[in-house]
């Protein structure tokens, strides 16, 4: 989900690809174990989509994403892509590779962290030679770990196929995604076998043990949005979505509400103003003089009123997170509070002044940021000569009253 440009300036990334289902604390320590020991400056978990290898449930694609996405949060060198899960059709680790490579510097170098096993089966991939040619591979065992055929088959690679491959062991690699959801079923904890962000999400979703609801819906929401959103804007609102999760996360709101409103949040923003004027008359929205100046600032207020009648959203925290987005109101829900910041910070978001300052409040003081973004935002569009609407004002100055009464 980031821009092309994002890893140009990078000298040595990582990709951790595999299935996540769960992430696991694994997972996380062969990264940081491959980061620390070979200078990896950033390493991107890449959720394997539709794999020649292995058959993944496409019914737990967005939990797997979603739970990468929790995992990671934490540590500034972690990213996680969408890459694989977005792309049609079987996903090959060559054409991921050669993907990222459009993404980075030709002196790039380029590793991809894998299991000792799948370094043996490694010639039975798509265009094994290429891919060799094209990143360097870091195969991870645990301890105890018999290496005279993993040796074997790393020495033939290299002199066959110039193969760059080192190995490194790593503890945790004991667990195992499948134990833990065989201990989910078996009403098992896993507590310190994944994150506790990993563990919450999977309790509130009923994920491994029992039927789901959540992304069914999801996908049909997502393949609608592809339809009415330019490409930018569909980033733009995947990015709301999870930013909004890791908010929901941290300041225990529910995850589920957030990451509709994030992603419905937008969903009326790409109609033309004429469009915009007629589907409010057709669907009731109420339109002020500032609204109906700026009718691209109606696109929040009408996007409320689809959620609810083309895309069955009955909850009204999150019809008034959409609503309020884009202008704020005194006195905010913390759902509302969670999308109007999300929209703010989100990581496809090109950098503009107060941007850090704001992702930095958001974590800490989410109230502050909410201050912090209406100010920022009526500074902004004051000189661009724009009406600003009286909810934003009124919303800055309940806000600023309530943060000096802190």
């Amino acid at each position: 989900m980031k821009q092309l440009a994002q890893y140009k300036n990078y000298n040595k990334i990582a990709i951790m690809g595999g299935t996540f289902n769960p992430i696991h604390i694994g997972h996380l320590v062969a990264a940081e174990a491959v980061r620390q020991e070979l200078g990896i400056e950033r390493v991107i978990f890449i959720p394997t989509g539709n794999s020649p290898h292995k058959e993944n449930d496409p019914m737990y694609n967005e939990h797997r994403y979603l739970m990468a996405v929790l995992a990671t949060v934490t540590n500034p060198y972690f990213e996680v892509s969408r890459m694989e899960i977005d792309r049609t059709g079987k996903s090959y680790t060559v054409d991921t590779v050669k993907e990222l490579r459009y993404m980075c510097s030709k002196d790039c170098e380029i590793y991809f962290i894998t299991g000792a096993d799948a370094i043996e089966q490694i010639l039975t991939w798509k265009d094994p030679e290429e891919l060799l040619s094209i990143c360097r591979f870091v195969a991870v065992t645990r301890p105890g770990y018999d290496k005279t055929r993993l040796e074997k088959t790393i020495n033939t690679l290299k002199k066959k196929y110039k193969g760059n491959i080192v190995f490194l062991e790593v503890p945790a690699l004991s667990i195992s995604s499948t134990d833990i959801r065989n201990r989910v079923v078996a009403n098992k904890t896993i507590k310190y076998l994944v994150p506790d962000s990993v563990e919450n999400y999977i309790l509130k979703f009923g994920l491994y043990s029992t039927e789901f609801a959540l992304t069914p819906r999801i996908n049909d929401i997502n393949k609608r949005l592809h339809s009415v959103l330019t490409p930018k804007r569909f980033r733009h609102t995947q990015g709301v979505a999870e930013e909004a999760v890791r908010l929901a996360e941290r300041y225990g709101a529910d995850m589920e509400k957030a990451y509709y409103a994030g992603l419905l949040h937008d969903c009326a923003k790409c109609y033309t103003d004429e469009e915009k004027l007629s589907m409010c008359e057709e669907y009731n929205v109420p339109l002020d003089d500032v609204l109906m100046k700026q009718p691209d600032l109606a696109h929040s207020f009408l996007g409320a009123a689809l959620a609810r009648a083309e895309y069955g959203v009955d909850d009204e925290d999150i019809i008034n997170a959409i609503c309020y987005h884009t202008t704020g109101r005194a006195n905010m829900s913390l759902l509302e509070k969670i999308i109007y910041i999300a929209d703010y910070i989100e990581p496809n978001r090109e950098f503009f002044p107060g941007l850090e300052e704001i992702r930095q409040l958001a974590y800490t003081d989410i109230d502050r940021a909410v201050e912090y973004s209406l100010r920022n935002t009526i500074d902004y569009n004051t000189n661009k000569k724009r009406i600003i609407h009286p909810l934003s004002i009124t919303a800055l100055e309940y806000y600023r009253e309530e943060n000096n009464e802190k």
